[in-house]
């Protein structure tokens, strides 16, 4: 097993020009259905904007991070719990909350406030947590993770789709909508293609591999999905916002964090199969619970 701390992902230069330009477009595509009125409506609403950030910023990686030292696995496994959990949601939790008949427009919210929030909170949280446990902060010493390129690689790939997608919205609202149905279903196809491309041309890897990151991949997104759901809970939020919570701190920007793996660790073994992993089974899950919520009377599943 200590061999997977040393395995390499074989994903080339190409292949991670075009992951950084997906992505990239994945994030304009969701920061065109956003407006300056989201977080203005979130500022009128500081209980959810709290409950927001303490789960997915402050308490899935802390949490995560007292995991780690419980179960105490593989360095390059623990690192990508860290790099999972210190990510920003992902963007299919809008159309996973729709679904679930959660709060959509609270959820938009959240993925563009923890967007940004991403930028500064996003390295610093894999930074602190990777240091704080020995085994992994002896992969970052010989790895040499410069903080500043990450943050500016994280700012690239957010911050500015981001900023571009909000300011074509207040400027030509209309073409925002038709670029949005547009960009959102070919970027999410063209990600799930280099996902599934990486793969392939790594499928010895994962076949040998995979099983160590399993049951601790599903276990840790499981653990963040009931974390979202019960700070809501304790915020005292409507189940309507509890579902959204749920999603949005079960359903994390996977993408954003194989990028920084190949980008800045060359792909390592334990932390590339984990993100791609939980790449793979938040959408499972998420859409399981989906399929729960909408499906089954609200007062069977508030119990």
């Amino acid at each position: 097993m200590e061999q997977l701390d040393n395995v390499k992902i074989n994903f080339d230069s190409n292949g991670l020009l075009v992951l950084n330009i997906a992505l990239a477009i994945v994030m304009f595509g969701v920061a065109l259905g956003i407006s300056a009125n989201d977080f203005k409506s979130l500022l009128k609403q500081p209980k959810l904007v709290i409950a927001g950030v303490l789960a997915q910023f402050i308490l899935l990686p802390f949490l995560t991070f007292l995991v780690i030292l419980f179960i105490k696995p593989q360095p390059s496994i623990a690192l990508g719990m860290m790099m999972v959990a210190a990510c920003p949601g992902g963007n299919i939790s809008n159309f996973i909350t729709h679904l679930a008949q959660g709060n959509t427009a609270l959820s938009v919210s959240l993925t563009a406030l923890g967007t940004l929030l991403a930028m500064v909170v996003t390295p610093l949280n894999f930074q602190l947590y990777g240091n704080l446990y020995e085994p992994t902060a002896q992969i970052l010493k010989n790895v040499e993770l410069q903080p500043f390129e990450l943050v500016k690689l994280v700012l690239l790939i957010l911050g500015i789709p981001l900023l571009l997608g909000m300011l074509v919205r207040y400027k030509n609202e209309a073409l925002a909508i038709k670029l949005s149905k547009l960009l959102k279903p070919i970027s999410i196809i063209v990600f799930i293609m280099i996902v599934l491309i990486a793969f392939s041309k790594n499928i010895d890897v994962f076949n040998t591999y995979i099983h160590y990151v399993l049951i601790i991949g599903i276990s840790h997104n499981f653990f963040a999905i009931l974390l979202g759901f019960f700070t809501a809970k304790a915020f005292k939020l409507s189940f309507r916002d509890q579902k959204t919570l749920a999603i949005e701190t079960g359903i994390q920007n996977s993408g954003l964090g194989l990028l920084l793996i190949f980008t800045f660790f060359n792909g390592l073994g334990g932390m590339a199969i984990m993100a791609a992993f939980w790449g793979i089974w938040h959408i499972v899950s998420g859409l399981a619970l989906a399929f729960y919520w909408s499906y089954k009377p609200q007062k069977i599943v508030e119990i």
